[in-house]
């Protein structure tokens, strides 16, 4: 079982993420992890989301049914969420302009979900990933501000998330160029952008490296390198954050140092990109250190960097950083016009009331 209480700490942040307006007063009739059992953590959030369910408000139950799973699925409870938030989803989705894709890959089906798709009128593509506790579901609805642009999208998630059965692995980065290939008849693949957040940020960053397709990254709160190799930085990780790792990747918690010190990105690797990086940072990121932005700001060539005054996925930050996200694809994709400058001038508002600071790279310093 998870701590109660841990749960309810980092809820705070996914909840607000997904704009669930009364978390408070569900976190307060939530007493338990034990699974199935009235007032548990699963029982609850699910309880909630098919009271939504049942009055046809099909993407506010999905979001539920996402933190009923939460951080990920270890019983029953959690499985029954994961399956009535894809149902959820596929019933909201139904009539709109999005398509379920599955991709056939090494290691299992990967399904994903996507728009813009066309093999008479290819458009540039962006790939859309979150980090290790959401699934592909909470981020397709913006898979439609992407259409309204002209982009097509692709949403996945990351190996052993939601509906991805793969393993998370030092070779997980290989999975951003296999979706790219799969839908390469449909899609302007030689201009890819990336929406990659938190630890799929450093498999885009690892993937651009290879594939020069992929013509810049977006991410927030992505690890680099010291998240990888420093053993005391990863000993102090929250429980969840390590459970989850764990879970992903198959492995036990004592043994996550010497698993993940092969991911990390090394600066010459970095400095070699010469493609657009746009990267939001939280200076009080609980689970992201501190040294893992320095290094991306000593050396990158194109770096944006906005950082806020907060936690980990900046949470009294979601408005702004997805519409911060938006922007900095399209600008890398060179859109300009009337909506786009609206669209700026609306981010620099929210980023005044927010006090965040944000500069350019222009190259190793």
């Amino acid at each position: 079982m998870n701590d109660v209480g841990e749960l309810k700490h980092f809820a705070q942040t996914h909840a607000r993420a997904q704009r669930i307006a009364h978390c408070e007063r569900i976190l307060a009739g939530i007493s338990t992890d034990e699974d199935g059992r009235p007032g548990s953590w699963g029982t609850e959030w699910t309880r909630h989301g098919d009271a939504l369910r049942e009055r046809g408000r099909l993407l506010a139950a999905l979001r539920h049914y996402n933190m009923a799973r939460f951080p990920y699925v270890d019983g029953p409870a959690r499985a029954l969420a994961h399956r009535r938030s894809l149902e959820s989803f596929a019933g909201w989705a139904a009539g709109r302009s999005l398509e379920r894709l599955e991709v056939a890959l090494p290691g299992g089906r990967v399904a994903c979900w996507a728009s813009g798709l066309s093999a008479e009128r290819p458009r540039p593509l962006v790939l859309l990933c979150g980090g290790i506790v959401s699934g592909k579901e909470q981020w397709a609805p913006a898979l439609g501000a992407l259409d309204r642009f002209g982009m097509a999208g692709v949403v996945l998630e990351l190996p052993g998330v939601g509906e991805n059965p793969l393993r998370f692995d030092g070779d997980s980065w290989q999975l951003l160029p296999r979706i790219i290939d799969a839908v390469a008849d449909r899609a302007e693949v030689d201009t890819v952008y990336t929406v990659t957040l938190s630890f799929s940020g450093q498999l885009a960053l690892r993937a651009a490296a290879e594939d020069k397709r992929i013509r810049g990254v977006v991410t927030a709160g992505a690890p680099v390198k010291a998240f990888f190799t420093d053993a005391d930085w990863l000993a102090r990780l929250p429980r969840i954050t390590a459970d989850t790792l764990a879970h992903l990747t198959g492995a036990r918690v004592d043994e996550l140092p010497e698993l993940l010190a092969p991911w990390a990105l090394e600066p010459a690797l970095i400095a070699d990109l010469d493609i657009p990086i746009a990267y939001s940072a939280s200076r009080r990121d609980e689970i992201i250190p501190a040294a893992d932005v320095r290094l991306l700001r000593d050396h990158a060539r194109r770096l944006r960097l906005v950082e806020h005054d907060d936690v980990h996925g900046a949470p009294r930050h979601v408005a702004e950083t997805r519409l911060w996200a938006l922007l900095s694809v399209l600008r890398m994709h060179g859109v300009r016009g009337p909506r786009t400058a609206a669209l700026g001038a609306v981010l620099r508002l929210l980023s005044a009331r927010g006090q965040n600071r944000s500069h350019d790279s222009h190259g190793p310093r």
